[in-house]
């Protein structure tokens, strides 16, 4: 494993695992959001459900907000933040020795707004159309073949489906290409992510040499930037003035909102996925609820009159079938039925079957029944 998570003489370039890790937080961000809000949608419909049917659109402004404000704050995606990692603009001139001797962080690193667009471009607007192209393949029958989608929809639906303008032309040509154009863009990421492995490449991914960024561990020059960063806020100078600091707070609040992101998102989708889990068929919370011996068995279904048996009554309940009084002693037969005792005795002993059912049965096998 120390081959996998050395990148060479470089301690500040990123394993392809970390890399991979704060793809996969990012990949959580939607679905755990798409969760929450269904729940809620189901109390507060009115409110929500709109929400909810354009929750591509939703997550999409959503993340251009957060991913806008860690970009210009932190030089990094929110994923990226939360693991420590940032993005610099990359160097003609890899000048390490020069800032090892001058200290601090170039100023070239900081990413400027052309950089910052095309990343946003490539975290909020290249998932939002992968997610709309898979929503229309979907609509379309996904992978399900013409004769299945066929048997569920009339002859209007079917003909549009199927006509010969552009619009049918264009549906059959995306629901064939669709497939093979998403899995050879997951091939192409897996081969480009094997060559950063092997070092191949210099960034994991193929669009980040077009934004003409790189990304890299934060590093002590890091921290030191934002831990002075956070003492020339708090400054006794900016605290004096009592307008100043509400200034201050009106500007900074929406700013602390998203820098809480980082703690609270996590949180949330470890939640989300706990309730996911815990609710599933296979939880404990099911294992609990049920016996551990098993299910319940439930009682076999009640045997139908033989046309040739007694007459019997399903509505007179405590009455015996044989002397019509009430039961006495009451004792059930093989076949589910319940007499007196003695009249079910003397019945089997003469007859050896139910008079009801005419099922054979012994004295032996009566049960008398505890009520």
């Amino acid at each position: 494993m120390e081959f996998f998570n050395d990148n060479g003489a470089d301690p500040l370039k990123p394993s392809l695992f970390e890399l991979i890790a704060q793809e996969q937080l990012r990949d959580l961000l939607q679905p755990a959001l798409k969760y929450v809000l269904a729940v809620f949608a189901q109390r507060y419909p009115r409110y929500l459900l709109r929400i909810v049917n354009r929750h591509e659109e939703f997550y999409a402004l959503i993340m251009l907000v957060v991913e806008r404000h860690y970009l210009k704050k932190h030089n990094a995606s929110f994923s990226e933040n939360f693991y420590g990692l940032k993005r610099r603009r990359r160097p003609h001139v890899e000048t390490e020795r020069a800032t090892a001797a001058v200290g601090g962080i170039p100023a070239g690193e900081s990413l400027r707004n052309r950089e910052i667009w095309r990343s946003l471009f490539f975290l909020v607007g290249v998932p939002y159309a992968r997610a709309k192209a898979h929503d229309y393949f979907e609509e379309l029958g996904g992978g399900a073949s013409s004769d299945v989608l066929d048997e569920g929809l009339d002859a209007r639906q079917i003909q549009a489906l199927t006509d010969q303008n552009f619009k049918g032309r264009f549906r059959r040509v995306f629901k064939t290409i669709y497939p093979y154009a998403n899995t050879g863009f997951e091939f192409w990421l897996l081969l480009w992510n094997i060559a950063y492995l092997f070092e191949r490449t210099p960034s994991y991914r193929p669009w980040l040499n077009w934004i003409g960024v790189d990304l890299r561990r934060l590093g002590l020059e890091d921290f030191r930037s934002a831990s002075l960063a956070t003492q020339k806020s708090t400054s006794p100078e900016a605290r004096r003035n009592f307008l100043a600091r509400i200034r201050r707070l009106i500007f900074t609040s929406p700013r602390l909102l998203l820098d809480s992101l980082r703690l609270l998102l996590p949180t949330a989708i470890f939640f989300v996925k706990f309730l996911e889990w815990w609710y599933s068929p296979s939880s404990p919370a099911r294992a609990l609820s049920t016996s551990p011996q098993g299910p319940a068995i439930p009682p076999p279904s009640m045997l139908p009159p033989h046309p040739q048996g007694i007459p019997f009554d399903r509505t007179s309940y405590g009455i015996c079938p044989i002397c019509h009084k009430s039961t006495n002693n009451a004792t059930a037969l093989p076949s589910g039925y319940v007499f007196c005792y003695r009249c079910a005795y003397d019945q089997v002993e003469k007859h050896g079957k139910c008079p009801v059912t005419l099922l054979p049965a012994r004295v032996w096998q009566l049960r008398k029944v505890l009520v």
